[in-house]
């Protein structure tokens, strides 16, 4: 087996790198404070085609491939996680959908300003009833007599860069009497009549990435911006979040890096009974299982994403590899920051040191884009053939 990393790969890995610690590190610890949206960061991240990585050249992205997207996301989440959730949405749950369901005028229309950077893409699935129950979904979608809109009515929450989106993949049922199989996917775009930003959410960590309630009244989605078939919404979304969960994986190992290699730093310097604290076993058995959670995370990660284009070709899903993925390295995120604290002691707790920060943030890739009580249960259905 060769894990090497093509020259493109290492390209991106690098630039991403540089871009993270340059300009993204040193600004990190005021937006975790003041939950203030980092624009400008982000219009730069646009600029060097970091919001459209797997989006194809003729749509405005980068063109490169999943491997080299999941490089991006472990670089940029080892500098600030919050870019990295505002990164991963663009780029996976708005793009992936568009460009896998989508027509060309709806890529040209919708993905290439938001791969740019110029304009900023949302998700819009969860409902303050419906988490991971999607077929609860309340937000209706009417067909109009004439045939050429749709009456869209709800409301969604927790969306992710909801308060400075311009579109959105908003997911409403059209056949209430059909469940899961009633739902269609739409682009929404936040300057027409009828969609209202609601209440901001107050996080625990990730705090710059913007977050917030979205409500649609009577709002008048034209035909065109229907994306794929009536019905196909519940497909669309569950093959969107196979590709989101590759993204969150990389989030997740992005920090875990940074919490472990803070730790690292810290008990060489740290001094305590005549020597450092790195010569104690306990702080280095706490190393080794670090070192061992954050290698294993990593690989199960580049893994999912190799595996993407792999069974996409074959015309299969990437669902049991990008699950385990996310679960693994969510998992590993928090125990890693949650040693890392307990690594610094009375500092670790203080908000003069990254690492608390590091374990705020931790604490979401275990939560979005699928729980992992979901993951546990979509893996196992998968295994026993229950899918």
């Amino acid at each position: 087996m060769d894990f090497a990393l093509t020259e493109e790969q290492e390209m991106i890995r690098d630039a991403a790198r540089e871009f993270a610690q340059k300009e993204i590190a040193p600004v990190a610890a005021r937006f975790d404070e003041t939950g203030e949206f980092p624009a400008e960061t982000i219009r730069k991240a646009g600029e060097l085609g970091f919001m459209g990585i797997e989006v194809p050249e003729e749509f405005g992205g980068a063109g490169l491939d999943a491997v080299g997207y999941a490089l991006l996301m472990e670089e940029i989440a080892a500098a600030d996680a919050a870019h990295s959730t505002i990164i991963s949405v663009n780029n996976s749950l708005y793009s992936n959908g568009i460009l896998e369901f989508g027509t060309t005028e709806q890529k040209q229309k919708y993905v290439t300003p938001v791969a740019s950077g110029e304009v900023i893409g949302a998700y819009a699935l969860t409902e303050p009833q419906s988490g991971s129950d999607a077929g609860n979904m309340r937000t209706r979608a009417a067909l109009s007599d004439d045939g050429t809109h749709y009456v869209i009515t709800g409301k969604k929450s927790w969306i992710t860069s909801g308060p400075v989106a311009r579109y959105f993949v908003v997911f409403a049922t059209t056949d209430p009497s059909a469940g899961a199989k009633g739902i269609t996917a739409f682009v929404i775009d936040a300057e027409r009549d009828g969609f209202r930003r609601g209440k901001g959410e107050p996080k625990l960590g990730i705090r710059a990435s913007a977050t917030c309630e979205i409500e649609l009244e009577d709002y008048r989605c034209p035909v065109e911006d229907r994306l794929g078939s009536e019905g196909q919404g519940f497909r669309i979304a569950m093959t969107v979040l196979d590709a989101g969960r590759i993204g969150i994986a990389a989030q997740a190992v992005g920090i875990a890096r940074a919490a472990y290699e803070a730790s690292l730093e810290y008990v060489r310097e740290r001094q305590a009974f005549g020597q450092p604290i790195g010569g104690f076993q306990m702080i280095q058995a706490k190393i080794a299982d670090m070192k061992m959670r954050l290698e294993a995370a990593r690989l199960l990660t580049l893994r999912a994403a190799w595996n993407k284009s792999r069974a996409k070709a074959a015309g299969l899903r990437n669902t049991t590899e990008a699950c385990c993925a996310k679960l693994f390295a969510s998992e590993a995120a928090m125990f890693i920051t949650h040693q890392a604290v307990q690594i610094h002691g009375g500092m670790g707790y203080s908000r003069e040191m990254p690492v608390e920060r590091y374990f705020r943030d931790a604490k979401i890739t275990e939560i979005y884009e699928g729980t992992s009580e979901i993951q546990r249960l979509v893996i196992a259905r998968g295994e026993i053939g229950l899918r």
